[in-house]
């Protein structure tokens, strides 16, 4: 389920079955050297996110892209977001990035992923690259399920 009208209506009438909300954190860079991998970098995470929230859809929750500048990171609260959605009615908030800094934040569930440039690959690989991606996420959300 994504964070659009429709889906927020469904997951209202079904709380008790869509408990999980993901949150992917995206690193926003403009300068010359960066901006470019960053671009590559949100490309990778948007469609890897899509495809699992296709996968899981009726038992998570994506919701848009919490994005950031490196700046402001230091600054960023992930416990007020995670507070937000669990007083929603979620469960468990998982956060879903490429950046590495997030794994060591340990207090949460982040699941990070390194960027695999999609813009030049044709879509029977960018789906294969997809499916093999979401073999990696499966145990660990599997993993966040299975302990209460």
């Amino acid at each position: 389920m994504f964070f659009n009208v429709p889906d927020i209506q469904q997951f209202q009438a079904n709380k008790e079955f869509i408990d999980t909300a993901v949150v992917p954190l995206l690193s926003l860079q403009f300068s010359d050297d960066k901006s470019k991998k960053s671009g590559s970098d949100a490309e990778y995470l948007m469609s890897l996110t899509a495809f699992i929230e296709q996968q899981f859809k009726g038992r998570l929750l994506m919701t848009p892209p919490f994005s950031y500048v490196d700046s402001l990171k230091p600054h960023l609260d992930l416990s007020l977001i995670e507070k937000e959605l669990k007083d929603a009615g979620f469960k468990h908030v998982v956060f879903i990035t490429c950046d590495a800094d997030w794994v060591k934040k340990e207090e949460f569930h982040v699941i990070w992923l390194p960027a695999i440039p999609l813009t030049s690959m044709d879509i029977p690989v960018k789906q294969k690259i997809m499916e093999d991606q979401l073999k990696q996420v499966i145990p660990t959300l599997t993993n966040i399920w299975t302990k209460l």
